[in-house]
């Protein structure tokens, strides 16, 4: 993920400004970046066992996710303008500390609440730290090339963080427990904070953009609303009065948000990049493959271990055919985007990724995790397409001054896809699957507290772990039952997922077609 921010409507620092070592300032950047992204890849396989020790069902499982991708896509655009008025190495000091501090706390939460608060913690220190990469690189490498090659480095850092991280995740949790795929950040993260501390020089920008709290303030609560409506809704009734209400707050909220931004000389938001087809189009590819495809992969991780009953590490060695094409994948696609037009490359990007979801969609309770391989192979060359080509996709498709501006706002876009894909995918599964493992055990005739229990087991992502809590006599047709379920539960939200892409790929197709003529 790359959060150009370092062509900002500002004026340039002077010439003259001191600008270190560039080497060491990449080095402290992709360290991290590295960091940032396996915290976002790393607990796909760890969530099966946070479920077990603290007791979490599916809601608290979605918040470990999007509590830390909620305040990284509200604050990102924030810190940047902040990193430009306060010193962005003052800022960058200050994120890594939070990120680490909060680190330690996830490490030794004893229940969910505690975990996602940290995560939160997390993913405020993580928007300090993204919305200062970008500047911090272009102050300092000056010349256009050395920063494109400073550029490259930093984006195959998030690719290779981005491939590693199931794998990693898989094998931390299985020889020293979940807590150490946070606890691991400490040691670095402290590292990494003195060495800004000796190492980067303090930059500003000359004259930097006000930073629109009230705006911030209002993105943020709309986007709270809306996750914690769709995690919620499944359990609360989506027609209770706590989940309308949340609802009509994200609604107000963000009417608020576009109102203000359309008076305020500096807003958070410069609404004319929407007044865009072209940039729209971008913007909705980097939303939805956050929101497919990324989002998935939560799920999938609970079915790989709680239903085929693969170890952590095993589960992450199954994820490689996607995580390894997307690795793959970037780097050609990107040495390739100057001869690719921007609308063969964005929605063959959408395209692969529907076509792979659906694909792996036939998943069914026979199926082992092969069924999944052949699409999700495809799913990742989509999804490495789009990460080479959409921060320079969106560079092209405006003016220099508001270069920063364009990518930060993509950037947003891919965390509020996945905040919101991993509670409405999740909101799906739970639905689905649940009703799938009622069904399953009717013929039984099991007393309505046992199928409500085993119903809501299912719908949590416990897969066949919930044979334990039935009879003896029983416990192989629940097992049987709970696969199937949940098998059901993945083949939904994966089908839901590739309907949505498609719908995708034609809207993008025909946005980029019409920003095209409108500026030949």
């Amino acid at each position: 993920m790359t959060v150009d921010l370092s062509r900002r409507r500002a004026t340039p620092p002077e010439p003259t400004a001191d600008r270190g070592r560039p080497g060491v300032a990449l080095a402290l950047i992709c360290i991290a970046m590295f960091m940032l992204m396996l915290d976002m890849t790393i607990v796909a396989v760890a969530l099966p066992d946070i479920q077990n020790d603290l007791h979490a069902d599916l809601g608290d499982l979605q918040w470990v996710v999007d509590a830390y991708t909620l305040p990284l896509a509200a604050l990102l655009l924030t810190a940047a303008t902040l990193g430009d008025r306060l010193g962005r190495r003052r800022l960058f000091s200050i994120g890594m500390a939070v990120f680490t501090l909060a680190s330690l706390g996830a490490a030794l939460a004893v229940n969910p609440l505690m975990l996602n608060g940290m995560r939160a913690v997390q993913g405020i220190g993580a928007a300090m730290l993204f919305g200062t990469a970008m500047p911090i690189l272009g102050h300092a490498y000056p010349d256009p090339k050395t920063r494109a090659k400073a550029i490259g480095a930093f984006g195959a850092t998030l690719a290779g963080a981005t491939a590693v991280g199931p794998l990693l995740g898989g094998l931390i949790v299985d020889h020293i427990g979940w807590q150490w795929i946070f606890a691991i950040n400490v040691p670095i993260g402290a590292l990494a904070f003195l060495g800004a501390r000796v190492g980067l020089p303090e930059s500003r920008a000359v004259s930097a953009r006000r930073t629109d709290w009230p705006g911030t303030a209002l993105l943020t609560i709309s986007l709270a609303a809306l996750v914690f409506g769709l995690i919620r809704g499944q359990s609360e009734g989506w027609g209770s009065a706590l989940i309308v209400a949340s609802f009509v707050v994200a609604a107000l909220a963000l009417a608020a948000f576009v109102i203000r931004a359309g008076k305020v000389v500096d807003p958070m938001v410069d609404l004319e990049l929407f007044g865009r087809p072209g940039y729209v189009g971008i913007g909705i590819t980097a939303l939805i493959i956050s929101g497919t495809i990324v989002a998935a992969t939560n799920y999938v991780g609970l079915y790989f271990v709680n239903t085929l009953g693969y170890s952590p590490f095993e589960a992450g060695v199954r994820f490689l055919p996607l995580t390894v094409s997307s690795f793959v994948a970037a780097p050609v696609i990107a040495q390739l985007a100057h001869r690719i037009p921007t609308v063969v490359s964005l929605t063959g990007s959408l395209a692969l990724v529907a076509i792979g979801l659906y694909w792996a969609s036939r998943v069914d309770a026979s199926s082992d995790w092969t069924a999944l391989a052949p699409g999700f192979v495809l799913a990742g060359v989509g999804l490495g397409a789009s990460s080479a080509t959409l921060s320079s996709a969106a560079l092209a498709s405006v003016e220099p001054d508001r270069a920063g501006m364009a990518t930060g706002v993509v950037n947003t876009l891919r965390q509020v896809g996945t905040a919101a894909g991993v509670a409405s995918l999740g909101a799906v599964f739970s639905a689905r699957s649940g009703d799938r493992m009622a069904s399953n055990v009717a013929p039984a005739h099991l007393p309505a507290d046992a199928v409500t229990s085993l119903r809501e087991a299912v719908a949590s992502g416990a897969g066949q772990l919930v044979a334990s809590a039935a009879p003896p006599s029983l416990r192989a047709r629940a097992a049987s039952a709970a696969v199937d379920a949940t098998a059901y539960g993945i083949h939904t939200i994966l089908l839901v997922a590739a309907v949505i892409s498609v719908a995708a790929t034609v809207v993008v197709a025909l946005l980029l077609a019409l920003g095209s003529r409108r500026t030949a």
